[in-house]
């Protein structure tokens, strides 16, 4: 068998401890992940199980206790500072003075693209995104998944290889958050960058996932990795197949287990 190219994220044996007074407080577990190139990764677990701090640590903004991460064969601060990678946060975090447009133009600008070059940029981002026209509003003139596409946008700025999303539907409503999903696989399914997705949704992460990451209660561990298996281009009706159920079937009995050994 022909040996696999190198991951795009490495995780070997990470561990994330907090001190305390009293009980230092282990956030991460002896975890370990191979991400390979292309690959759309659901992290799920309970509250509080490390799926956030597993994605800050790739991401060079959380410092790991023990382990090894790399990311493109970096490490994670040379990840950061090549920006090898776009984070999009839980909240938009856009700057309500800045227009949509220079919302997108300003980490772009800050790094060093005369003006001209970041706006053609973002413009094309924005309408990879679906917000070709709403360059000059505001975002406090957009609904709240238009502000998690703004921020969407931004991320892919650099035209990063690497994409990590912190719960970035979770405060919208189901019908948004289906059409952005949707939304979200069709751009995955186009440019096939590597994406690390953190929910609390099974049916999300199985929509979405090439492979399903559950983790245990604190401290977080892997209890298990499950493979999607359906179709690249997936509708939202598939979640009314029998193949769907069964995958979401293994997810929630994975997270009762986890749940099972705390």
């Amino acid at each position: 068998m022909p040996a696999l190219p190198a991951p795009v994220v490495d995780v070997q044996e990470v561990s994330v401890v907090y001190p305390a007074k009293e009980q230092a407080v282990t956030a991460l577990d002896r975890v370990s992940l191979s991400i390979q190139e292309g690959e759309f990764i659901s992290l799920i677990g309970p509250s509080g199980c490390g799926k956030t701090t597993l994605l800050r640590v790739i991401a060079d903004l959380e410092q790991i206790t023990s382990g090894v991460v790399r990311v493109n064969g970096m490490s994670t601060r040379d990840a950061r500072l090549a920006r090898a990678y776009g984070y999009v946060f839980q909240a938009p975090a856009l700057f309500p003075w800045r227009t949509v447009l220079g919302n997108c133009c300003l980490p772009l600008e800050i790094h060093g693209l005369d003006k001209a070059k970041a706006r053609a940029v973002a413009m094309e981002h924005l309408e990879r995104v679906g917000l070709k026209g709403f360059e000059g509003k505001y975002p406090w003139q957009l609904s709240g998944g238009m502000q998690q596409r703004v921020s969407i946008a931004r991320a892919l700025g650099f035209e990063p290889k690497l994409l990590m999303m912190d719960e970035p539907f979770g405060a919208l409503d189901e019908i948004t958050r289906d059409r952005l999903n949707e939304q979200l696989l069709r751009l995955w399914e186009r440019e096939r960058r590597t994406v690390v997705f953190v929910t609390h949704s099974i049916p999300e992460a199985v929509f979405l996932s090439s492979r399903i990451v559950v983790m245990s209660p604190r401290p977080g561990r892997i209890v298990d990795v499950i493979e999607s298996g359906l179709p690249a281009d997936r509708t939202l009706d598939i979640r009314d197949t029998p193949e769907f159920a069964e995958i979401s079937h293994r997810v929630r009995m994975s997270l009762q287990d986890g749940h099972g050994g705390h």
